[in-house]
This record gives structure tokens, sequence and C-alpha cells, in this order.
């Protein structure tokens, strides 16, 4: 199915924050914009409990949100990128609001602010308290279908991109069972994370990185990729993708304890609020010791939980939990990715014609550990610069697509078990090693495996390479950190070489 109407304007895939901000960001220009869901349906951004991290206490400073996020990175954050999204975090908020966030004020109208892990000031924005993502895409998608310019494709899930000549040509897609095609020279990537590569994610279950996947099978470099956050206190429970329990709860002075009422971190430097990958490997001990763990709130909040944190205390109700009561049992889940496509300040890929925003993005300010509440502050800001850049890109002329066969609809269930056991919160080399041969093969079959396999061998390949531990990096057999840190990029065959190197077998080159 084709729709010429469509062809030639640029295309943005994804129906999150970033993606929605970006098509915004575009009008009046004409854009389509892509999303394998009505738009902002299971999106990370939907879920996000936490809100958006920027300097607008009268004690904080731009300076200040650089120096906690460049101490967050761990030596990996580039300090040119995140000056730039941290100056620009608070008119962003001010952006937000004329759009018809709201965002919750204090009595005498200024903007509430709270504290989360590694800040050094309470400079989180929230809105509904712990609703941020569900209320920004709310005013999102209302702002979007109110814009003209912008035509919306519900329902449709693009399986692969067309590159001629080293560049992009266009996009096959998928909806309602017809393969749709469109010719274009601008494609912008707002695919979300990784998180359902794993059993325990806070992420929505198709989120396991079918941008990186795109990107990778279409020549672009990535970059950072063994960056996986485990964000330390999601609900512990069947539910999936598991119900986060916000970082602004520890905030407010809840504490960690095991089924002893033990507070096992009490002796780490901030306690609760330490940077997030030492907060998750201190529950993942506990856990690997035979422990249960528990978020106690009842004496900072008490009955007070319900007030300041409604939408976590509706999830612990349908748990069979009363937080104003009883300890949350939780445990760590994969929650963001730091890594992503390798983009330039204006979110510009390697490959001539991709851009990519938000999560998908290796942007170069969350490092190797991401400071809390700076994804949404990224997505928002980022989305402007991209938006400017696609607009300034010279639009390629309507190019005929050559017939190319639909991949399968990707399934990760298969991979999960394998990316689980050996890219989780501590990793080893023989197990990666282990790893990576058995995904090689299911990611050069082209089933409906295949993309997954490809994420999570990427990833696997990066954590090989990454000889050392650092920030949400933890090799047990090198856990010391390197004196000269530097990012490592990957690209399709690269990955493939190296995982031919612990075979000595190649794999077939899959176009």
């Amino acid at each position: 199915m084709t729709m010429d109407h469509l062809h030639g304007r640029p295309v943005i895939i994804g129906g999150g924050i970033a993606g929605l901000m970006t098509a915004f960001h575009l009008a009046p220009e004409p854009v389509v914009l892509i999303s394998k869901t009505s738009l902002g349906d299971e999106t990370s951004s939907t879920l996000a409990q936490g809100g958006i991290a920027a300097s607008l206490g009268g004690d904080d400073s731009p300076d200040l949100h650089l120096a906690d996020t460049l101490a967050a990175g761990d030596g990996l954050g580039d300090q040119t990128a995140s000056r730039r999204v941290v100056e620009a975090a608070p008119q962003a908020i001010e952006h937000l609001a004329r759009l018809g966030v709201a965002f919750d004020q204090a009595p005498d109208g200024t903007w509430l602010l709270g504290l989360e892990a590694a800040h050094s000031r309470r400079r989180i924005v929230h809105a509904g308290g712990d609703a941020t993502g569900r209320e920004l895409i709310r005013a999102l998608v209302a702002a979007v279908r109110r814009t003209p310019s912008i035509s919306v494709l519900e329902g449709v899930e693009v399986r692969s991109l067309f590159v001629e000549d080293g560049e992009i040509a266009g996009v096959l897609a998928v909806g309602e069972g017809d393969a749709i095609t469109l010719s274009t020279g601008r494609v912008v990537l707002a695919t979300g994370g990784v998180g359902s590569l794993f059993h325990h994610t806070t992420n929505p279950l198709g989120s396991f990185g079918q941008g990186l996947a795109l990107a990778a099978r279409a020549g672009a470099e990535l970059a950072d990729l063994e960056f996986v956050q485990f964000h330390p206190t999601a609900l512990d429970g069947p539910r999936r993708p598991m119900p986060l329990v916000s970082e602004a709860v520890r905030g407010e002075g809840a504490v960690l304890v095991d089924e002893h009422g033990r507070r096992f971190l009490a002796d780490t430097p901030a306690g609760e609020l330490a940077p997030r990958d030492v907060v998750a490997r201190g529950v993942w001990h506990q856990l690997g010791a035979g422990h249960r763990v528990f978020l106690d709130a009842r004496q900072c909040l008490g009955p007070r939980f319900a007030e300041r944190f409604p939408a976590i205390a509706l999830l612990c109700r349908e748990a069979g939990i009363d937080p104003a009561r009883e300890p949350i049992p939780v445990r760590p889940a994969a929650h963001y990715h730091m890594g992503g496509v390798a983009v330039d300040t204006e979110g510009r890929s390697s490959l001539r014609g991709l851009w990519a925003c938000g999560e998908v993005a290796r942007t170069g300010l969350h490092g190797a550990n991401r400071l809390a509440s700076n994804s949404l502050v990224e997505a928002v800001t980022s989305a402007s610069w991209v938006a400017a850049s696609v607009a300034a890109a010279s639009p390629s002329a309507h190019k005929r697509l050559k017939p190319a066969i639909v991949p399968p609809r990707p399934d990760a269930s298969r991979i999960r078990p394998i990316a689980s056991h050996a890219l989780g919160i501590e990793r080893d080399g023989q197990t990666l090693r282990a790893a990576a041969m058995m995904l090689a093969p299911i990611a050069a079959s082209r089933d409906a495996a295949s993309d997954p396999a490809l994420v999570a061998l990427m990833i696997t390949v990066a954590a090989l390479r990454r000889k050392e531990s650092r920030g949400s990096h933890f090799r047990t057999d090198f856990p010391s950190r390197d004196t000269q840190p530097r990012s490592l990029r990957l690209t399709f065959d690269g990955a493939f070489e190296a995982s031919a190197a612990l075979s000595n077998l190649l794999p077939a080159r899959i176009a």
C-alpha cells in the first residue's frame, strides 16, 4: 500500500514525548508521525512517574545541575551537550506549561520542586504528584492533533529503512496487515528504550530497541550500548511492565529495608539517594543473599502517602499493599538505556538523512549513568534542535523504492532469558561470550526474534569490550575503573565480526 500524498515529508517514528515534540516543533512543515499504537499508548513516556529536572529554585543554577549530571555520568558525560540541555531546561518547563501541561504548584504559585537521587538541590518538577509522563502525553497529543501539518499514522509499525547511495531513501512499515512504503530522505527515530529485553522491566513490552535495530541494519553507528540503567525500586510482583515506585518516594525520606526491618544502605554514602547504580546493586546483593527488600515510607509519609503519590498508592492497593501501614516489596528492573544511536548536538546520526531523539539517541547527556529525571528534559529540549536540523536539511527527490520483503513482527520473548542472564546488574566475560555466541545466529536469521537478538548482541559485544566497571556497567571480572574513560562506538558489521571472533564462524551478513 502506498500513500502518494505523504511521500517526501519528514517521517518521525515513535508516539512518545520525543516524537510528539519533534513533530510539533516542525510545524508548519508537513510531517508524518508514525506510531505502532494510538498516540501515547504503550510508551515509556506515559509510564514516567518522575518529573523533569530543571534549575528553577532560588538556591539552584544550571551550573549546579550540570555538575550533578556530570557526576552521575561517571566520567563519560559530554560537558558541551549536557550544558546545552541544562541551560535550556527552565525555558522548556515554561514552554510545556504554555502548551497546557499542568505542573504541580506550591500555594504561592511557584513550581513545587522535588528531590531525587544524586541531585544536590530540589529541582524536579512533577505533574499530578507521580503522573508527570501521563500529563505530558495528554497535553502533547492534544497539541499534535490540533496541528494540521502533522499526518498521524497510528497502528503502523516501521519494520525497516530504505538506504540508497549511503543515505536514507524511505521507510517500510506495516499497518492492518498491509505493507506501507514511504519515500523520504529525512527520518527521525524516537522509539524509546530496550527494557523488554529483560524479564524485569518498567518499560512497555514492545520496547526492545526497535529503533536501534533499524539504525544498525541501515548502517548507522551506535554508542555506549553497554549502559543499561536498572531502577532500584520497581514494585515486586507479577505485573508486566513492572509498576515503578518513583525515586521521589525516597526523596521524601523512604528507606530500603530487608524482611527484618534492617536498613542495609545505612552506611552507604547518601544512602537511599546514592546514584541509581549503587542503590540497584545494593538491592541486588540483598536479593541474591536470599533476603526480600522493601521500601518503607511509613515514618516519612504514613497517611499522607496517597495524597503525595496517588498513582503509586493505587498500584500498591491493586497489589494488596497499603503503603501507609506496611512496606512496599521492591526489586531492580531494567528502566533506561543510556546508549543509543550516536548523534551530534542536532540529533544527526552517522547516516545521512537519519536523526534520533529521546532515549533511542546517545547525545552524551547521560554518560554511564543517567541522573534522575534528566530523560524527559532531554526529550523535550532535544526535540526542538532535531526539528530545526530536519527542517534545514534539503528535501530529497522522490525516489521509486525497490520492492522489499517485509520483516516479521518482532518478538523478544526468545531473547529475554539470554539478555536477563548475561546483561543484568552484574556481568562477567564468560557469560557475555556465551550470550554473544547464542545471539549472533538468531540475529542473522531474520525471523521474529532477529531484531531483539541483534540489539541484545550489540549490547553484549559493547559490554565485552568495556573491560572495566563504570556507572551502570559492572563487570565482576573487571571491578575497577579505567583511568582514561572513553565512549565505545559499534556498527552492525562490528557486532557480527566480534561474535565471529568468539566462535570462528561469521554469521551471514543481513542487509
